[in-house]
């Protein structure tokens, strides 16, 4: 973790929760944030329940994200929502290429530019999801599904807005499997991307850029995880729908 880069803690709720259990939790974690100086929280949570979170959230630095979006500005695409409905009910940032949006609802990686550019375009803090297989690193073919999912979430994307972009790892491997990817193993991945940044954008942005770490992250493992060199945060599933789980993560010690 770099001091430069003030460290992340994301949570993504998935499909889960009521409205009453998800407003009881943003009010317990509004209430334990401070004034958000050392480090960014932020919620992701299902669209129906935005405009309701963001309002309690309201006051406190705790940001409000979408867990997905639509790249056109309006039109006849059932179910989606665009950057400007996100915004009007509150969300001031979005998930872009999460495992599940790619593997278990089929999205290709060329969706991924245009949502980036959508979200960007309309005042959204995108987090680029990227991620290998199980069968893909045992083939040892991380590197190179990895270079595949940046090169195409960063097709459009320009030096000088890197400051508004995040990049969470997440080995698909260790979503949600109680495994976890070793330090070692994060450490190696996370520089690739640095440096994938760096070639791709310049020094400077490489070294701006905060790239995150998702994968059964829990309160026990998460400061060896923060530890590491090119870890900047955590994008939390499960363990960010209960406050004894979460809050531990928001208040880790660095």
């Amino acid at each position: 973790m770099n001091e430069g880069r003030k460290p992340y803690i994301a949570g993504n709720w998935k499909m889960n929760l009521d409205r009453a259990k998800a407003l009881d939790l943003i009010k317990t974690i509004k209430g334990r944030l401070g004034d958000g100086n050392d480090r960014e929280v932020a919620v992701f949570c299902p669209s129906v329940y935005l405009a309701d979170v963001s309002a309690v959230a309201q006051g406190s630095p705790l940001g409000v994200g979408a867990q997905n979006l639509w790249f056109e500005r309006d039109g006849a695409y059932t179910g989606e929502l665009s950057s400007a409905m996100l915004r009007e009910v509150g969300a001031d940032r979005v998930l872009i290429g999460h495992s599940e949006r790619r593997h278990v609802l089929l999205e290709p990686d060329d969706w991924m530019a245009r949502k980036m550019r959508a979200a960007l375009d309309g005042s959204l803090l995108p987090i680029l999801c990227v991620g290998e297989k199980l069968e893909e690193r045992k083939g040892n073919r991380t590197e190179r599904v990895l270079k595949r999912q940046l090169e195409a979430g960063f097709s459009d994307i320009q030096a000088e807005e890197i400051r508004r972009v995040t990049i969470a790892y997440e080995p698909v491997w260790a979503i949600g499997t109680g495994e976890t990817a070793t330090p070692l193993q994060v450490g190696e991945v996370h520089k690739f991307i640095r440096r994938w940044v760096a070639s791709r954008l310049g020094a400077e942005a490489g070294e701006a850029i905060r790239v995150l770490y998702g994968g059964s992250v829990n309160p026990g493992n998460v400061k060896a995880l923060m530890s590491v060199p090119d870890v900047d945060g955590v994008l939390v599933g499960g363990a960010s729908l209960k406050p004894d789980t979460f809050l531990p993560l928001i208040e880790f010690d660095r």
